[in-house]
């Protein structure tokens, strides 16, 4: 299997402005997120940005590095736009790496390329992970998915669901009426085929109102396998503070 990991990143982050290129433990977020990409056995990693900081900073630490137009919606789009440029074959495997998750493991990254492999009949692999508390259940900023009996998914939402109509809050509290919420990491793995069917579709309604960008390939009557994450991803950086908690992470990693 051959695999690319291609990272989204841009400048114009509205909680953390400048965010790939903020401090984290003595250099750039964004190239802690590439060096979990070259751990993964990647035969490429390659940052797609809108800014030539981000760029030069990439460069300049062995990365490479391409700029896009500043006007994608998404980071599907941002790659998209980069594949084009590449002489990447038909039948390697695509994965987008978001460019805020220093904690993502390398061996996760290429769990979803290989599930991708080994579902010829998929358009798009992703992973997730068990919920465990009623607080992240509840939470908006906590993605859910839900899967069929082949693991192929139905549905992704900001919203609780499964949501049990007889009392899912206690169901999920007491792991009684709870039947096996799920929480969505967003890493993707694609064919270029399909990425480019993406890019060129228009954002459907569904992805406006739930700000999920794979809802456009469900919305598009893609076939979407999820699996469990064999390792637990850390958390991503959308805050100041979440600097702060990366940094303590890393360091009792070392």
């Amino acid at each position: 299997m051959r695999f690319a990991v291609l990272i989204p990143a841009r400048m114009g982050s509205q909680r953390l402005p400048g965010k790939p290129l903020a401090s984290l433990l003595g250099k750039p977020l964004i190239l802690h997120v590439c060096q979990r990409a070259r751990a993964s056995g990647a035969e490429l990693v390659l940052v797609a940005t809108d800014d030539e900081r981000i760029r030069d900073a990439c460069v300049a630490a062995g990365f490479r590095a391409e700029l896009t137009a500043a006007t994608h919606v998404s980071g599907t789009d941002r790659i998209a736009e980069v594949l084009a440029r590449l002489d990447w074959p038909d039948d390697g495997v695509v994965v987008n790496l978001q460019g805020d998750e220093p904690l993502m493991p390398a061996g996760v990254i290429r769990q979803v390329a290989t599930l991708l492999d080994a579902h010829p009949d998929a358009h798009v692999a992703t992973l997730c992970t068990p919920i465990h508390s009623l607080d992240e259940f509840l939470n908006t900023n906590v993605v859910k998915v839900i899967a069929d009996q082949q693991g192929r998914a139905l549905y992704f939402s900001r919203a609780p669901i499964p949501w049990d109509r007889d009392g899912a809050t206690a169901g999920v509290a007491s792991q009684q009426r709870w039947h096996g919420a799920l929480r969505h990491i967003g890493i993707y793995a694609y064919r270029p085929a399909v990425l480019r069917q993406l890019a060129a579709a228009p954002v459907c309604e569904l992805e406006q109102l739930e700000r999920l960008e794979q809802l456009r390939a469900l919305w598009l009557g893609m076939r979407i396998v999820v699996d469990l994450a064999r390792e637990v991803p850390g958390p991503s950086v959308d805050m100041p503070e979440d600097l702060q908690r990366a940094a303590e992470l890393l360091r009792q990693a070392m």
